[in-house]
């Protein structure tokens, strides 16, 4: 038996899936995190640094990292690849102004060779504002048809109501799930 499936076996006893959120700033991530976990989201700031949450959800175990966006902190998301299951990309839809700049920093994240093969959800977020691009419209302005190197899907949520936040990280489980554990 080779290290690669002691590993796995290892990890398919607690299901245990470590999920990195990231996106500009301002997208929502930390918004996305407190709600999903039932936390008031009504005093957010910034995030200077990382949030790490981890909840229980479909007998797993997700240890969410919520890593600030500002262009400052971007160099050090690179610190926090290391076995990564799933990737979320959380992108403001109503900020049309810095799609390429999403578009960017999205693209060169996955060329990251620790990121290889993790599953990459991307949250059109903030879809309950008014003239926030449709995921469609997402979908184009990231070139996402262009990702060959990774399974990914887009949803457009809604971090303040909650829209479409379950249906995302079910499909991002289900999508790990099918790579990582074994069925006996």
């Amino acid at each position: 038996m080779g290290l690669h499936s002691i590993l796995r076996k290892m990890k398919q006893k607690e299901k245990e899936l470590r999920l990195l959120m990231l996106g500009l700033d301002n997208a929502g991530k930390t918004t996305i995190l407190k709600k999903f976990n039932g936390e008031d989201i009504n005093t957010i700031s910034p995030t200077l640094g990382f949030n790490i949450k981890t909840l229980e959800h479909r007998d797993f175990k997700l240890n969410i990292w919520d890593v600030g966006g500002q262009k400052s902190l971007r160099s050090y998301w690179r610190n926090y690849f290391e076995s990564t299951d799933g990737l979320v990309w959380v992108v403001d839809s109503a900020d049309k102004r810095r799609m390429q700049d999403c578009q960017k920093e999205l693209h060169e994240l996955l060329q990251e060779e620790r990121l290889a093969g993790a599953t990459l959800l991307v949250f059109a977020n903030k879809q309950d504002l008014p003239g926030s691009l449709s995921p469609e419209e997402i979908r184009q302005a990231l070139n996402l048809d262009e990702i060959k190197t990774h399974h990914w899907m887009i949803i457009g949520c809604s971090a303040v109501t909650g829209l479409n936040l379950l249906s995302g990280i079910d499909w991002l489980i289900d999508d790990i799930a099918s790579r990582i554990f074994t069925m006996d």
